[in-house]
């Protein structure tokens, strides 16, 4: 009976993460359709419900109802399981993420590695879904996904370094709580900051990195063939990766939970969510404003732009925590 209780609260944990993920994804492509739309001097949606806030309903009911299409030569089972993987990924990620001091599914102390994990696992559901949809073009945005994404990975992996050294753990409640009692690590690792947003539109395949689904070449890459509630898993798992990459931008970078400017107001849960939002701005923004890079131009940024970087930013912050008062550890 007791272990059925846990369970329970688990569940009822587990579904308090998942559901506010699922309206937050569907919203956050309304308002990057306003916003888009704005800045392109159009309206947006408007027509379905008040302001058009019933558009992104009725699109996810018409993805539901839509007829699952199967192509003749697809891997069938593979073709199906590809974009499921996809979707469960990028929900699972969310266990380690802390909204404030107590609110966090599972405290890790190795948070930073175990997101670090399940975004490597990632590129599986895409280039599995390239290869089983037996078609070209999904199977070169596939090869494009994957290639971009470890690439990106690299210098993701460098850039979390030099927070592990400033705070000395991976645990990331504990990263939050440090920038609190010193400063947010935004400020000294502004440079670093920069190249882990850009590494971050690179990794969620969003724009002007958007190689891999790129309507000119590839007409939708890896997802071409899919449609109805597949192409929805696929469109969840890439939005609910924007959301949980912004977080992780706020947790390492921004102070977490924490007030800005020394206010004191307790509310935490807000704090996070006016950051959150201002990280997500950006990724719309940087879509409304740059053109899409070439794939040369890509790869070159990540080997040979930000990986020397990432690894010199690497030495020159240890160098510099050592000569000061040594390692926190």
């Amino acid at each position: 009976m007791i272990l059925l209780i846990k369970l329970l609260v688990i569940l009822l944990k587990i579904l308090a993460i998942v559901v506010p993920l699922l309206l937050s994804v569907a919203y956050l492509t309304l308002v990057e359709r306003k916003i888009l739309g704005a800045m392109q001097k159009r309206r947006g949606p408007n027509v379905v419900g008040f302001m058009g806030l019933l558009q992104p309903l009725a699109d996810g009911a018409k993805l539901i109802l839509k007829e699952t299409v199967l192509p003749s030569a697809a891997n069938k089972f593979i073709f199906i399981f590809a974009p499921a993987l996809t979707f469960l990924l990028s929900l699972i990620s969310w266990a380690v993420i802390p909204l404030n001091d107590s609110t966090v599914l599972v405290d890790l102390n190795l948070g930073i590695l175990y997101i670090f994990a399940i975004s490597s696992l990632g590129v599986y559901g895409i280039i599995i879904s390239g290869w089983a949809s037996n078609s070209r073009y999904a199977f070169l945005g596939g090869l494009r996904s994957a290639a971009q994404m470890v690439s990106y990975e690299v210098s993701i992996g460098l850039i979390l370094i030099n927070v592990l050294l400033f705070v000395g753990s991976l645990n990331l409640t504990e990263i939050v709580l440090w920038q609190q009692d010193n400063i947010w690590l935004g400020v000294p690792l502004f440079p670093i900051f920069i190249m882990f947003f850009i590494s971050s539109l690179a990794e969620t395949n969003r724009p002007p990195f958007d190689l891999p689904e790129a309507e000119a070449e590839l007409v939708a890459g890896y997802s071409v063939e899919y449609s109805a509630a597949g192409f929805a898993l696929f469109f969840i798992g890439e939005y609910a990766n924007i959301i949980m990459m912004s977080s992780l931008s706020v947790v390492l970078f921004l102070g977490g939970w924490g007030s800005p400017f020394g206010l004191v107001l307790d509310y935490p849960i807000f704090w996070f969510s006016v950051k959150l939002c201002l990280v997500l701005f950006l990724f719309v923004w940087v879509r409304a404003a740059f053109p899409r890079y070439r794939y040369d131009q890509l790869m070159r940024l990540g080997w040979k732009v930000f990986l020397p970087l990432s690894l010199g930013f690497v030495i020159f912050t240890a160098t510099v925590l050592y000569l000061l008062n040594g390692l926190p550890f």
